[in-house]
């Protein structure tokens, strides 16, 4: 089973290439979504958050209150590395026990994608590393209209991640997102193709839908 990366930057269109990936019947890995079972209700890394920032985090059911959580770390760099220190351990090694349970079912490749692979060195073991790329007016468009956001709210999020120029840099293969989204979903096509190249995975396993 070879694992290769996925990652962009706000609202550049990482999500729709994975949701394209899955249409071609590749497994993906969404670190979001493990990132919220890692501190699901009862779980020890739940616990350990509360433990560091407090009972405030949590939402009147028991749940985190990710909303309260963003608030309390966006603006404190401590803070984030502190939550950071919990939760990506976690992620990482919940992300990698999936990955074996696929490759134990017989999956040739498996797509991780996260936002922050450059950023937490992840990108290296997670070769070839796919970039989805768009500029920032485009990203700070999307994103306002995707999460009826403000604009300065939006920008103050896209500075706080490394800039997406510095992710495309150490990119194996670099997926413009500037167009439609029939026009990403054909350049999504056209990487996971070269990421089957390079992983020496055929690629008729996962054929493009007609």
């Amino acid at each position: 089973m070879h694992l290769f990366g996925l990652t962009g930057g706000i609202a550049s269109g990482k999500s729709a290439v994975a949701a394209r990936f899955r249409t071609r019947g590749v497994p993906v890995l969404d670190a979001d979504a493990l990132a919220r079972e890692v501190v699901a209700k009862g779980s020890d890394g739940l616990a350990e958050v509360v433990a560091a920032f407090g009972a405030e985090v949590l939402a009147p059911d028991g749940d985190l209150d990710r909303k309260r959580v963003a608030d309390i770390v966006f603006h404190d760099a401590a803070a984030r590395a502190r939550l950071n220190a919990i939760i990506h351990p976690r992620v990482g090694a919940l992300g990698m026990q999936r990955a074996a349970e696929l490759g134990a079912r017989g999956e040739a490749l498996v797509c991780y994608e996260a936002a922050l692979l450059v950023e937490n060195g992840m990108h290296e073991m997670l070769r070839p590393l796919v970039v989805v790329s768009a500029p920032e007016e485009v990203q700070v468009a999307r994103a306002v209209l995707r999460d009826t956001a403000k604009e300065d709210d939006v920008r103050a999020r896209i500075r706080a991640q490394l800039p997406l120029a510095r992710k495309v840099a150490v990119a194996d293969v670099v997926v413009d997102n500037t167009g439609s989204l029939a026009d990403l979903e054909a350049r999504a096509d056209d990487a996971l193709d070269r990421v089957c190249e390079r992983a020496k995975v055929d690629a008729s396993r996962y054929p493009r839908p007609r």
